[in-house]
């Protein structure tokens, strides 16, 4: 039984083509695995059978008394609001018929007999349903789902706007989880979660007897969860059953054809074109060339199969430094308050770190400590002789109306047009992709701009916070091998254990430091 039918579904930005004619069909049951590279379209096919987005063309269709929980990579939590009160929302069909049913409690003053039987009436269907639907135990259900996700330990009464990423995030799926829709679609889930928490959704996934459709750009986690691949390309979306290797190997014989075929034909094309050209003109074979040409006219001449542009990362290395990077006494992080007990830190000229921890023990907050962005709460900061560091944040502004080109030419100004535009080719990044505004990129390319803004620059010093995010597979292949190759000085943070355990130097684990109980 299908609970979502998508019929040729056709949608572009411009004169850019997202979606091209896609079908997609979600079976009762189904874990669906959504991939294919950064920009081509995944989360545009969510926004559209969420109905966020109209499609161009095209019709989507939902099974009827299906619920649809939606974890968004970019929804935005309003400041003023604490942890509570968006997960209450949740609930919020529940809190409105408490308010209507109040409300006909202060009406009933005034009402004749026969409206107040009917109020009563009223009155006694919404109590019956609010109890029977756990209404006057939620605060304990959200405490209990809340502390099983580590949000008890920030506080349910903190303000959203005080948040890490990672704990949005948290926040966002616990509010998903306690929906408890019967259909659920996951952007990047994993994205700023920390391992033990994704091993807890891990293990959720695979047991939701339900259907689901994920967006991820991790291989051993997608893995494990799905049963299904939709795979997206050039705006077409095709259907493989199985894992995520599976898939590998069926595309691979799958391009393979596709590329045997594509170059027979044009063979056969070539040979029949010469044959015209060589008998046209001779009365004696003229009759012959002209039936070659009826049949080559009618030949539905296949397309080249196009090739992904591939990323190409390098890191320039800058003069050498001292031999201490940074050193740091008796350290404290925090803002307002401490995340950490004192500690002594020293990162020596070479030294590849990669710094793990639960989300909210201030691993974002210990690298811009260290590159002096911000203060800390105790301890000094000494930073090295001919530093040239170079920053990736972990996020960027999703309201930047600058292009690409723009983006990168505004930091580089003396750079010419041609230069500008090489530099993000390298990156993997297209013209359409160049000459699209920052806040309508991906997140996959909007990260590839910011990466080539660190290439243009000699730097000897590289502090990176979670770059893998929204990155496909094949762009995180590429940065692991440049950061390899890198000759500098590395500091890391990172989720993905997989991508960096086989290449640095020290891991620290920000755990050891907290005065958190984790």
């Amino acid at each position: 039984m299908s609970v979502l039918i998508v019929e040729n579904v056709s949608h572009g930005f411009g004169a850019r083509k997202i979606l091209e004619n896609a079908s997609f069909r979600l079976l009762k049951g189904e874990h669906v695995g959504l991939i294919g590279a950064n920009g081509e379209g995944k989360s545009t096919f969510l926004n559209i059978i969420t109905g966020h987005l109209a499609p161009d063309e095209g019709k989507v269709e939902w099974s009827k008394r299906v619920t649809v929980g939606y974890l968004d990579q970019h929804t935005i939590l309003k400041k003023g609001k604490t942890i509570r009160e968006v997960l209450r929302e949740a609930f919020q069909g529940m809190f409105d018929l408490e308010s209507e049913m109040l409300l006909l409690y202060e009406k009933m003053s005034d009402a004749s007999s026969e409206e107040l039987d009917s109020m009563m009436e009223d009155v006694g269907e919404i109590q019956n349903f609010l109890e029977h639907s756990g209404f006057y135990t939620l605060d304990a259900k959200i405490e209990e789902l809340a502390n099983g996700l580590g949000l008890g330990e920030i506080g349910l009464d903190r303000d959203v706007a005080e948040l890490s990423g990672g704990q949005r995030t948290k926040i966002l799926l616990t509010k998903l989880l306690l929906q408890n829709p019967t259909i659920l679609l996951l952007d990047e889930p994993t994205n700023y979660l920390d391992p033990e928490h994704i091993q807890w959704l891990k293990r959720y996934l695979q047991e939701y007897e339900n259907s689901f459709i994920l967006i991820s750009h991790d291989i051993p986690f997608l893995n494990e969860v799905i049963n299904v691949i939709y795979h997206v390309e050039n705006g077409i979306l095709t259907r493989y059953s199985g894992d995520y290797s599976q898939f590998r190997q069926m595309y691979s014989v799958k391009k393979e054809q596709e590329s045997k075929a594509y170059e027979k034909q044009q063979q056969e094309i070539d040979k029949m074109e010469d044959f015209i050209s060589r008998n046209k003109a001779r009365v004696a074979t003229r009759g012959m060339a002209n039936s070659r040409q009826k049949r080559l006219d009618k030949i539905e001449v296949m397309e080249r199969p196009r090739e992904k542009p591939k990323p190409i990362f390098e890191f320039r290395a800058g003069r050498t430094p001292s031999r201490f990077i940074v050193e740091a006494k008796d350290l404290v992080l925090g803002y307002d308050e401490p995340l950490t007990k004192p500690v002594d830190v020293i990162i020596e000229r070479g030294q590849k770190i990669a710094i793990r921890g639960v989300n909210g023990l201030g691993k974002s907050t210990l690298l811009k400590t260290l590159l002096g962005h911000i203060p800390p709460i105790s301890g000094t900061v000494t930073l090295g002789d001919y530093l040239a560091p170079g920053y990736f944040e972990q996020e960027s502004n999703r309201n930047n109306n600058n292009t690409a080109l723009e983006e990168i030419w505004k930091a580089y100004p003396s750079m010419e047009n041609r230069e500008v535009r090489s530099a993000l080719a390298r990156c993997g990044l297209t013209n359409e992709h160049i000459t699209s505004q920052m806040m309508v990129l991906s997140g996959g390319e909007n990260a590839k701009v910011r990466l080539c803004h660190l290439m243009l620059k000699d730097i000897n010093w590289l502090v990176l916070d979670e770059p893998t995010n929204h990155l496909d597979l094949e762009a995180k292949d590429e940065l692991k091998r440049a950061l390899i190759a890198f000759k500098g000085t590395i500091l890391l943070v990172s989720h993905e254990p997989y991508f960096y355990e086989d290449w640095v130097t020290d891991i620290w684990n920000v755990e050891d430091w907290t005065t958190k109980i984790v």
